[in-house]
């Protein structure tokens, strides 16, 4: 089992900035990726980014946040971040940290982004 403890997230405006964080703990030996979803009122759960944990680390962006936002991971405190900068009023929506490993996906409990035109 995994749990993780989401923290960040609320309102800002338009081209302002975020930073959410996502720190997990218990099986985290068997952790294989770490990373953020969205989903807006009405649409459907989307990979926003996300990065592998183990060698190589490698990162993967939705187009729509590729140069504004930025995954990164602290591996001594198995925690990972995302950093929103030049938030649009697009990017509003209830964001999720998911936990992959080799048995499991785990999901945060949300934590609500708001950008305001």
């Amino acid at each position: 089992q995994v749990q993780m403890v989401e923290s960040g997230g609320g309102l800002a405006r338009a081209g302002g900035s975020l930073r959410l964080s996502c720190a997990a703990s218990g099986s985290i030996f068997s952790i294989n990726t770490m990373g953020w979803y969205r989903q807006a009122p009405g649409k459907q759960r989307e990979l926003v980014a996300s990065i592998i944990i183990i060698s190589g680390g490698q990162i993967k962006y939705a187009d729509s946040v590729k140069g504004r936002f930025t995954i990164s991971k602290d591996n001594a405190e198995n925690t990972v971040y995302l950093q929103m900068n030049s938030l649009k009023p697009e990017d509003t929506a209830v964001y999720y940290c998911n936990v992959g490993t080799v048995r499991a996906i785990y999901w945060g409990q949300g934590t609500q982004v708001t950008v305001s035109s």
